[in-house]
């Protein structure tokens, strides 16, 4: 199975378990690796059949503008959940990371993967 890959996306959210992160929007990068069968695109060079990382990325920054969570653990589920039901993904990996959450590191986050993982993956 082929692979979309959408890296370093930045979104700004409400994320954070402190009072002050509940009042201010904080950026988040996210790494997305999305299956799909690129050949029928890649036949047809027609992208209604691939994964459209731009409506992908639309999609990612909407769903972090909307809602807000106290954990990365959280919004990283709901997101690879309603990534996989709304653009038919059989399976996903996702990075979220957080930068300056923790001052003696670049970032911290998860890492998570979901659905049937794709056969030679």
């Amino acid at each position: 199975m082929d692979r979309v890959l959408i890296e370093s996306l930045a979104v700004e959210t409400v994320i954070g378990v402190y009072d002050w992160e509940r009042t201010v929007t904080q950026r988040l990068l996210l790494d997305l690796e999305l299956a799909t069968d690129i050949r029928p695109a890649a036949a047809s060079d027609d992208i209604a059949f691939t994964l459209d990382y731009a409506a992908v990325s639309q999609r990612v920054a909407r769903f972090a503008s909307d809602h807000d969570f106290a954990l990365v653990e959280t919004f990283s589920e709901r997101l690879a959940a309603t990534l996989r039901d709304e653009f038919a993904i059989p399976w996903l990996r996702l990075t979220v990371r957080k930068p300056g959450a923790v001052p003696a590191a670049n970032a911290v986050g998860v890492r998570i993967e979901r659905g049937t993982r794709p056969e030679g993956a």
